[in-house]
């Protein structure tokens, strides 16, 4: 039996369809990530928002019919990377928004990993 991988950071998760919920959280502990918290309405995203420690976060651009600002903006001045997942591609995005990278659904282990490698770069301060 071989040890457990250290966790790589950990993810707050966005996402208003349990079973999409479910399969990105099996996929980020797959990548070595723990999943710091999930929501699945906007009520209660912006609570974990403001809450919660996460290195990361992968935001659900639709919930339940609301568009994710709100939540995104408290996370942007926590100064948080983000990573959008839409099924509408960018013109999706808020308009805000439209330079952050996002994720087409559904998406794959590998496009996961270097949307949230991308991200994870580009928050990194300067040496």
């Amino acid at each position: 039996m071989t040890a457990p991988r250290p966790p790589r950071g950990s993810v707050f998760l966005v996402e208003d369809e349990v079973m999409i919920r479910m399969m990105v959280a099996d996929m980020l502990e797959e990548l070595g990530y723990t999943v710091a918290a999930e929501a699945g309405e906007i009520g209660e995203a912006m609570r974990l928002a403001e809450s919660t420690y996460f290195d990361l976060a992968i935001l659900d651009v639709n919930v339940n019919g609301k568009v994710i600002s709100p939540v995104a903006d408290v996370i942007k001045a926590r100064n948080r990377p983000f990573i959008f997942a839409t099924g509408y591609g960018s013109s999706g995005l808020p308009e805000e928004y439209r330079d952050r990278p996002a994720l087409q659904k559904p998406f794959q282990l590998e496009t996961l990993s270097k949307a949230i490698d991308h991200a994870l770069r580009g928050a990194e301060p300067p040496r």
